[in-house]
């Protein structure tokens, strides 16, 4: 009987706990009246300029000295197209080629007490995408959708972990350690109930 081993790599997306917008002053408070929070910028309408946001940035760095990662000295944001209803200006403004950190690790104990070193890829600064309320029991069912403008450009980190866990055990101590460390070191909430930590799970068989 052939056995086949798990290999499961975690790209962990946390807002950031700014009072502001990444690219603009538009406050980030959760759960305002739809379309109340946004101004052109964020909605990316033509002829406006974004401004980075000094604390996001700060709290980006200081994600990535909590995980032992490398600072860049030099940063570079890029444009990542695509085309979703709740983005308004058709891309998103992320991180790829040179992002605030890179390498770095998270020390994890299974519940097994086995421990093991997660390496970490790099960590992103990137911008949120808003909302779609679909109107209906389920999306299959959904006669109409609304979008909702308030969480485009709120400020995130993404996270990405080297494929080097093997088990939903090792996945499930990576994210919770992480969220440990990044409520202890006051950079996001953790609110998994307001989407404000988020993961998008990579699993290959071998």
């Amino acid at each position: 009987m052939t056995t086949w081993e798990p290999v499961i790599g975690l790209e962990v997306h946390a807002e950031l706990a700014t009072r502001t917008k990444l690219f603009c002053a538009c406050p980030t408070e959760f759960g305002a009246e739809p379309n109340t929070l946004v101004c052109p910028r964020c909605l990316g309408m033509p002829g406006t300029l974004p401004v980075l946001n000094k604390q996001a940035l700060e709290f980006a760095i200081r994600a990535g000295l909590a995980f032992d990662c490398q600072i860049a000295e030099h940063i570079v944001f890029e444009r990542k197209n695509y085309f979703y209803p709740d983005l308004s200006k058709g891309y998103q403004i992320s991180q790829l080629s040179q992002a605030v950190a890179t390498g770095g690790q998270v020390n994890i104990v299974t519940d097994d007490g086995n421990e093991k070193q997660i390496h970490i890829t790099q960590i992103q600064l990137e911008e949120e995408a808003g909302k779609s309320i679909h109107g209906g029991a389920t999306i299959r069912e959904a006669t109409f959708t609304l979008e909702d403008f308030n969480r485009c450009g709120i400020p995130l980190i993404e996270i990405i972990s080297e494929p080097e866990m093997h088990s939903v055990e090792e996945a499930k101590a990576y994210l919770e350690k992480l969220k440990t460390v990044l409520l202890y070191i006051g950079v996001s909430d953790c609110k998994m109930e307001e989407g404000s930590l988020r993961c998008d799970v990579n699993i290959s068989l071998r």
